[in-house]
């Protein structure tokens, strides 16, 4: 256990409270409370899974209609013209980062934020002190429930967003949780679901997987609620590549996708993208010390939709890694291969496919570290090694 962690075990859940939310007070009154800023509108999307492909696509829209924007996602920072990598391994970094950003928007007067707001970022008070205009629901699944104490309590965290939103709602309708954020008023409240698929069919989407369609139709009911046209939105969705480790195709022979899908539903949602291919998998679970229920249904869904499974290491913190790994393969099926060193673990799958076949690394995207032992963090990049295991391949 690390002293930090040792610290917040002793430590009154109440003083730990205030004293989150008097660093994020002194932090706004350090930079000058630009989350009240009038010239901007600050936009938070909230979720489990999606955020970050939501906060680019809507930063992307609203930057094609010829506005100024930042925006903050656990893939990268942008302020106008501006952009660098999140390297913190956190999706929404810390109080006096996040009003610092606020005040770079307002400095390089821009007209909208797009904030990617988690959890635990909001637990922390990270989201106070932001006057949002606009809060968007992707969906909700079972998530840091060890640290929050359960998933009404990790759902509740995601509703005080809402709570602190006083004008626009923007809410998944087919998510099953939908009910507990369309009961927080507000002045307007816009429900998109897979009913409007038909504002992207005509749009060249180049983002796989169903639960990227969702991403789209938020984005774009966002854009249009601030007057943007879908002529607009269709122009800077067909523009958009794709997001860093987020479906990404690094290789189209044999294919080989990296994508950030930690979570149950987030995994089975990649496979079902390529369920008609014939999969080489290669996963772990991610985050020791946290969520070790779900390793074993991660196991159980790789068994499910992929030819070869191989089991590996991801963020094992001060958790021994092979636990981990036994905990996922224990129902990944016995053929499933348990490798601890993850750059032999991609070499092997990539050397093993055949050009039909479709390799998926998942658990890290485009993390730029891998956190071990002792708070020591290891520069990573899955993209990387898959990109050097074809070239010896």
């Amino acid at each position: 256990m690390t002293i930090k962690e040792t610290i917040k075990k002793f430590i009154p859940k109440f003083l730990l409270r205030i004293y989150h939310f008097c660093w994020a007070l002194v932090g706004a009154v350090i930079f000058g409370f630009p989350g009240y800023d009038k010239n901007f509108k600050i936009i938070g999307v909230t979720g489990t899974s999606g955020k970050s492909t939501t906060v680019d696509l809507i930063t992307r829209i609203l930057e094609e209609a010829g506005n100024k924007v930042a925006s903050t996602s656990t893939v990268r920072f942008k302020v106008a013209d501006k952009e660098w990598e999140n390297k913190y391994k956190m999706s929404m970094p810390g109080r006096f980062f996040m009003q610092k950003f606020l005040r770079q928007a307002k400095n390089a007067d821009c007209k909208y934020v797009v904030l990617e707001i988690t959890s635990e970022g909001i637990r922390q008070f990270r989201h106070k002190f932001i006057n949002f205009d606009t809060a968007v629901f992707t969906n909700l699944s079972p998530e840091h429930i060890e640290s929050h104490g359960g998933f009404e309590n990790y759902r509740n965290e995601k509703l005080k967003l809402f709570k602190a939103t006083k004008n626009v709602h923007v809410i998944n309708g087919d998510d099953k949780n939908a009910k507990y954020f369309l009961d927080i008023p507000a002045k307007q409240k816009i429900i998109f679901g897979i009913k409007d698929a038909k504002k992207i069919e005509n749009i060249n989407f180049n983002f796989p997987g169903q639960f990227n369609k969702m991403n789209a139709l938020a984005a774009i009911v966002v854009a249009q609620n601030y007057g943007i046209s879908l002529d607009i939105c269709k122009k800077a969705l067909e523009k958009a590549k794709g997001i860093a480790g987020r479906m990404e195709v690094v290789s189209e022979n044999p294919k080989v996708i990296v994508d950030y899908a930690h979570t149950p539903e987030q995994l089975e949602a990649v496979y079902k993208t390529f369920k008609e291919e014939k999969l080489i998998c290669v996963l772990g679970s991610c985050g020791g010390g946290r969520d070790k229920w779900k390793r074993p249904v991660l196991g159980k869904i790789s068994k499910e939709y992929c030819s070869k499974i191989i089991v590996t290491n991801e963020d094992p913190y001060d958790e021994d890694p092979m636990e981990i790994i036994d905990q996922v393969t224990k129902t990944a099926g016995q053929n499933a291969e348990k490798i601890l060193d993850r750059k032999e673990a991609i070499r092997k799958a990539i050397k093993s496919a055949k050009p039909e076949d479709v390799v998926i690394i998942t658990g890290k995207g485009s993390e730029p570290w891998m956190c071990v032992a002792n708070g020591k963090k290891i520069p990573w990049d899955d993209r990387r090694i898959v990109i050097d295991a074809l070239q010896k391949h």
